[in-house]
């Protein structure tokens, strides 16, 4: 129930001791079965190889700009993102498969909100061979779990083009809450986007850490990486 202050007007719960929470600085956050680190010029080329091939189309219709067909245009699209004021962003190494050790995508947080504690998960790039694996779901726990255990927000956003229907499904399968659209809230491409808006606050992150950290146990899978149970079942315990 709300408080209810001197004037009779309903506000806010106090959030007890509260601070402005730290800046989050570029660091490593390795994980059993993908690599978090800070994107530098030297993961450029892996990115390329893994994002940008002639079939890779699909992956950037729903970003801010087309496919790179050479490495120097990726170059200036990567280059640009590490000189955007208050954002962090990091490459994403698998640790298994054929490609191991080789960045396959990125991630960034951005609208990061110190004061309030805030920070959203965006511009995720996932080439093909990180799509769909457990290295791609621990990528965004990792990233989940830095914000909330060791920086103290209250607060992970997602955002994601109302049509980009994997996105809004990946939002949900994590444990993201969705809690409305944007209309016309960007032009991207030269295309109208409505935003969709998800989030986990932090009274909700020890039961979604908790389900990622079951179904990311390695006794969930099988000899060939085969999930036994689905994310979802471990939410409907």
């Amino acid at each position: 129930m709300p408080d209810v202050n001197e004037f009779g007007q309903q506000v806010g719960a106090v959030v007890p001791d509260w601070e402005p929470r730290p800046f989050p600085e570029p660091v490593a956050l390795p994980g059993r079965y993908v690599r978090v680190e800070p994107l530098t010029s030297a993961r450029y080329a892996d990115l390329f190889a893994s994002t940008c091939g002639p079939d890779d189309g699909g992956l950037w219709t729903y970003r801010p700009v087309p496919r790179p067909t050479s490495l120097a245009t990726l170059w200036m699209h990567l280059a640009a993102l590490l000189e955007t004021p208050d954002w962090v962003t990091y490459a994403l190494i698998p640790l298994e498969g054929p490609g191991a050790g080789k960045a396959a995508g990125i991630a960034s947080y951005m609208r990061i909100e110190p004061g309030h504690g805030q920070v959203e998960v965006a511009g995720v790039l996932f080439g093909q061979a990180l799509q769909r694996t457990r290295g791609a779901t621990e990528a965004i726990h990792l990233l989940m779990r830095h914000a909330f255990d060791d920086l103290g927000y209250r607060r992970f956003e997602w955002k994601c083009d109302s049509l980009n229907e994997p996105s809004r499904r990946a939002a949900r399968r994590l444990g993201f809450v969705e809690e409305g659209r944007f209309r016309n809230h960007m032009v991207t491409q030269g295309r109208n986007r409505d935003t969709d808006w998800f989030s986990v606050i932090d009274s909700e992150w020890p039961a979604v850490r908790t389900a990622h950290e079951q179904w990311l146990a390695a006794d969930n899978f099988d000899a060939e990486g085969r999930q036994q149970r689905s994310l979802g079942d471990f939410f409907d315990i």
